[in-house]
Protein backbone atom coordinates (compact mmCIF):
# COMPACT_ATOMS: atom_id res chain seq x y z
CA UNK A 1 0.00 0.00 0.00
CA UNK A 2 1.33 3.44 -0.93
CA UNK A 3 1.65 6.15 1.69
CA UNK A 4 -0.56 9.17 1.04
CA UNK A 5 1.24 12.46 0.42
CA UNK A 6 2.16 14.48 3.48
CA UNK A 7 0.19 17.71 3.41
CA UNK A 8 1.76 21.03 4.33
CA UNK A 9 -0.46 24.11 4.43
CA UNK A 10 0.87 27.56 3.64
CA UNK A 11 -0.67 30.61 5.27
CA UNK A 12 -1.42 33.65 3.10
CA UNK A 13 1.69 35.52 4.23
CA UNK A 14 3.88 32.56 3.22
CA UNK A 15 2.17 32.26 -0.17
CA UNK A 16 2.64 35.97 -0.84
CA UNK A 17 6.26 35.99 0.35
CA UNK A 18 7.05 32.91 -1.77
CA UNK A 19 5.59 34.66 -4.82
CA UNK A 20 7.74 37.72 -3.98
CA UNK A 21 10.84 35.51 -3.80
CA UNK A 22 11.65 36.24 -0.14
CA UNK A 23 14.76 34.17 0.65
CA UNK A 24 13.69 32.67 4.01
CA UNK A 25 10.36 31.56 2.57
CA UNK A 26 11.84 30.13 -0.64
CA UNK A 27 14.50 28.31 1.42
CA UNK A 28 11.82 26.97 3.79
CA UNK A 29 9.70 25.63 0.92
CA UNK A 30 12.79 24.06 -0.68
CA UNK A 31 13.68 22.48 2.67
CA UNK A 32 10.17 21.09 3.11
CA UNK A 33 10.26 19.61 -0.39
CA UNK A 34 13.67 18.07 0.22
CA UNK A 35 12.98 16.70 3.69
CA UNK A 36 9.38 15.43 3.53
CA UNK A 37 8.95 12.52 1.15
CA UNK A 38 5.72 12.79 -0.86
CA UNK A 39 4.96 16.31 0.38
CA UNK A 40 2.09 18.25 -1.14
CA UNK A 41 1.96 21.99 -0.51
CA UNK A 42 -1.59 23.25 -0.23
CA UNK A 43 -3.37 26.58 0.04
CA UNK A 44 -6.42 26.11 2.30
CA UNK A 45 -9.73 27.69 1.19
CA UNK A 46 -9.41 30.78 3.38
CA UNK A 47 -5.88 31.38 2.07
CA UNK A 48 -7.25 31.24 -1.48
CA UNK A 49 -9.99 33.71 -0.47
CA UNK A 50 -7.41 36.06 1.07
CA UNK A 51 -5.25 35.86 -2.06
CA UNK A 52 -8.26 36.74 -4.24
CA UNK A 53 -9.10 39.62 -1.92
CA UNK A 54 -5.50 40.90 -2.09
CA UNK A 55 -5.53 40.56 -5.90
CA UNK A 56 -8.74 42.60 -6.15
CA UNK A 57 -8.48 45.10 -3.31
CA UNK A 58 -5.05 45.47 -1.68
CA UNK A 59 -3.79 49.06 -1.98
CA UNK A 60 -0.16 47.86 -2.09
CA UNK A 61 0.80 47.10 -5.69
CA UNK A 62 3.55 44.68 -4.56
CA UNK A 63 1.01 42.63 -2.58
CA UNK A 64 -1.43 42.68 -5.52
CA UNK A 65 1.34 41.51 -7.86
CA UNK A 66 2.34 38.68 -5.50
CA UNK A 67 -1.28 37.58 -5.09
CA UNK A 68 -1.73 37.65 -8.87
CA UNK A 69 1.42 35.59 -9.39
CA UNK A 70 0.40 32.98 -6.79
CA UNK A 71 -3.14 32.70 -8.15
CA UNK A 72 -2.00 32.39 -11.75
CA UNK A 73 1.16 30.33 -11.29
CA UNK A 74 0.39 28.23 -8.19
CA UNK A 75 0.74 25.00 -10.15
CA UNK A 76 4.18 25.83 -11.57
CA UNK A 77 5.25 27.04 -8.11
CA UNK A 78 4.20 23.68 -6.66
CA UNK A 79 1.11 24.68 -4.65
CA UNK A 80 -2.37 23.19 -4.84
CA UNK A 81 -5.30 25.40 -3.88
CA UNK A 82 -7.98 23.59 -1.91
CA UNK A 83 -11.51 24.89 -2.29
CA UNK A 84 -13.34 22.44 -0.06
CA UNK A 85 -12.87 21.02 3.44
CA UNK A 86 -14.81 17.78 4.03
CA UNK A 87 -16.07 18.96 7.44
CA UNK A 88 -17.89 21.84 5.76
CA UNK A 89 -17.43 25.57 6.22
CA UNK A 90 -19.98 25.94 9.03
CA UNK A 91 -18.33 23.26 11.16
CA UNK A 92 -14.86 24.69 10.54
CA UNK A 93 -16.16 28.16 11.49
CA UNK A 94 -17.65 26.76 14.71
CA UNK A 95 -14.38 25.08 15.68
CA UNK A 96 -12.42 28.24 14.86
CA UNK A 97 -14.82 30.30 16.97
CA UNK A 98 -14.31 27.88 19.86
CA UNK A 99 -10.53 28.36 19.61
CA UNK A 100 -10.98 32.12 19.79
CA UNK A 101 -13.47 31.94 22.68
CA UNK A 102 -11.05 29.72 24.61
CA UNK A 103 -8.37 32.39 24.17
CA UNK A 104 -6.05 30.44 21.89
CA UNK A 105 -6.24 33.24 19.33
CA UNK A 106 -7.54 36.81 19.66
CA UNK A 107 -11.12 37.39 18.53
CA UNK A 108 -9.94 39.64 15.67
CA UNK A 109 -7.88 36.77 14.21
CA UNK A 110 -10.91 34.99 12.75
CA UNK A 111 -9.27 34.10 9.44
CA UNK A 112 -6.15 32.75 11.16
CA UNK A 113 -8.27 30.51 13.36
CA UNK A 114 -10.19 29.31 10.29
CA UNK A 115 -6.96 28.60 8.36
CA UNK A 116 -5.67 26.62 11.32
CA UNK A 117 -8.88 24.59 11.52
CA UNK A 118 -8.88 24.01 7.77
CA UNK A 119 -5.31 22.73 7.96
CA UNK A 120 -6.26 20.38 10.81
CA UNK A 121 -9.41 19.19 9.03
CA UNK A 122 -7.41 18.49 5.87
CA UNK A 123 -4.94 16.39 7.86
CA UNK A 124 -1.94 18.68 7.35
CA UNK A 125 1.20 17.72 9.24
CA UNK A 126 2.53 21.29 9.12
CA UNK A 127 1.16 24.81 8.79
CA UNK A 128 3.82 27.31 7.86
CA UNK A 129 3.02 30.89 8.78
CA UNK A 130 4.83 34.10 9.58
CA UNK A 131 1.90 35.19 11.73
CA UNK A 132 2.93 35.88 15.33
CA UNK A 133 -0.50 35.00 16.76
CA UNK A 134 -0.58 31.60 15.08
CA UNK A 135 3.01 30.88 16.05
CA UNK A 136 2.43 31.76 19.71
CA UNK A 137 -0.53 29.39 20.24
CA UNK A 138 -0.19 27.10 23.23
CA UNK A 139 0.19 23.79 21.36
CA UNK A 140 -0.87 21.64 24.32
CA UNK A 141 -4.13 23.58 24.72
CA UNK A 142 -4.64 23.44 20.95
CA UNK A 143 -4.28 19.64 21.01
CA UNK A 144 -6.90 19.41 23.79
CA UNK A 145 -9.36 21.75 22.05
CA UNK A 146 -9.07 20.18 18.61
CA UNK A 147 -9.25 16.64 20.00
CA UNK A 148 -12.79 17.48 21.15
CA UNK A 149 -13.62 17.67 17.44
CA UNK A 150 -11.56 14.59 16.52
CA UNK A 151 -8.91 16.74 14.88
CA UNK A 152 -5.13 16.73 15.25
CA UNK A 153 -3.45 20.11 14.92
CA UNK A 154 -0.61 20.60 12.50
CA UNK A 155 2.76 21.71 13.76
CA UNK A 156 2.90 25.48 13.26
CA UNK A 157 6.28 26.85 12.19
CA UNK A 158 7.57 30.00 10.58
CA UNK A 159 9.67 29.77 7.42
CA UNK A 160 12.66 31.05 9.42
CA UNK A 161 12.22 28.27 12.02
CA UNK A 162 12.06 25.65 9.27
CA UNK A 163 15.23 26.95 7.66
CA UNK A 164 17.07 27.30 10.98
CA UNK A 165 16.15 23.81 12.23
CA UNK A 166 16.17 21.72 9.06
CA UNK A 167 18.11 23.43 6.26
CA UNK A 168 21.14 21.44 5.09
Amino acid sequence: MLNPPRLVAADTNVALDFAKGIDDVCDAIATIRARIVGVELILPPTVVEELVHAFLHDPDSEVRAAATKMLRQHRTMGFRPVNFVPLGREHVDRIAQTLRHRGLLPEEEANDSIILCEAAALGCALLTSSDAELRSIDHEKLVVELSRFDLTPPVIATPREIVRKFFR
